[in-house]
């Protein structure tokens, strides 16, 4: 016991009202945490897939438009063991055509082709993208770049 705090005859000993909100505390600061990181693994890797998308989109807008090349993109259904196809761009420029998540991919729906350049205005775009019960957008309104956006049930 540390000097001066003897305890009072006929007091009771435990823990003060302020050391159990402290751990009370610390416990539900841990379940947060917990329960934040315990994310859905398909929700996980479609996000990370349709953030991939959108940038693959900007980076081949800005070289249609450096090179003043017409570029588009269209999703594959084919053998060739593709998944999507950039279009238009020169031979030195290339870019990935598999989605990172093999083998098990994303299903590419309600797109048939993006046209990327070489204007610089391309006109409002979308892509929905759907792992398993997870579904997400990738859109542009055609002067901003392309953005992930969560389904909210109906085409953005």
């Amino acid at each position: 016991m540390a000097p001066g705090n003897k305890p009072r005859p006929g007091s009771a000993r435990g823990f003060s009202l302020i050391e159990l909100l402290v751990v009370v505390a610390l416990i539900a600061i841990a379940a947060a945490t917990v329960t934040m990181a315990m994310r859905d693994p398909a929700e996980a890797q479609l996000q990370r897939e349709a953030e991939r998308l959108a940038a693959l989109l900007e980076t081949a807008r800005a070289e249609a438009r450096a090179a003043g090349l017409s570029v588009s993109w269209r999703p594959v259904r084919d053998a060739s063991g593709d998944d999507f196809r950039f279009q238009g761009l020169p031979a030195r420029i290339a870019l990935p055509s598999r989605w990172l998540g093999a083998p098990v991919g994303v299903d590419i729906q309600r797109a048939t082709a993006l046209v990327l350049g070489p204007e610089p205005l391309i006109g409002a775009q979308s892509v929905l993208l759907r792992l398993g019960q997870e579904r997400i957008w990738v859109t542009t309104d055609g002067m901003g770049p392309f953005e992930v956006r969560h389904d909210g049930g109906a085409a953005p």
